[in-house]
């Protein structure tokens, strides 16, 4: 068997899986920075991120601006485990969830694990507002434009030009 054969089973057996990091307590830009790091060393190969992008805090609005970050990884996780994964890492970096939609250190969503859907209690993939983001959408288009929802079937780039979200969102 040639090397495309085990380069091709081992893509097969990667779960491709999109992420958005979030920050906007402390050094916000370390914050993106160490999650990525935590992520490629306890969930998988980070493939491809995406700019980094500031917007005003969405939902709760007495509060610092935050930075956001698209990523794709290969994963061997299976979603459940991957979820545990990211909660840990948020937890070593000081994430306390206090307060809903409030400040935070650092926050990773799973956007979309494959094609999957998934509504189980503390899961639901593709993330259940993406849709309404644009902070979680302009980043996305920027590595995925292409990416269709499977649920909507509609590409990133069509939920983001349809978005009614009208907070602005700048690429640093």
């Amino acid at each position: 068997m040639g090397i495309l054969h085990y380069i091709f089973t081992f893509v097969h057996l990667m779960n491709t899986v999109y992420l958005l990091t979030g920050s906007n307590l402390d050094n916000r830009h370390e914050q993106l920075s160490e999650a990525m790091f935590g992520i490629g060393k306890r969930c998988g190969e980070v493939v491809d991120f995406s700019s980094i992008y500031e917007t005003a805090a969405w939902g709760k609005t007495d509060q610092r601006d935050f930075l956001n970050q698209a990523m794709m990884i290969y994963s061997p996780l299976d979603p459940s485990a991957l979820l545990k994964e990211l909660l840990a890492i948020e937890k070593y970096m000081g994430r306390e969830r206090d307060e809903k939609y409030g400040p935070r250190v650092i926050d990773i969503d799973i956007l979309f694990f494959n094609h999957q859907i998934i509504r189980e209690p503390g899961l639901s993939i593709p993330h259940p507002r993406l849709q309404d983001r644009r902070f979680a959408l302009e980043p996305l288009n920027e590595i995925a434009p292409a990416l269709i929802h499977p649920a909507f079937h509609k590409p990133i780039c069509q939920l983001l030009a349809e978005c009614p979200d009208p907070l602005p969102v700048k690429k640093i």
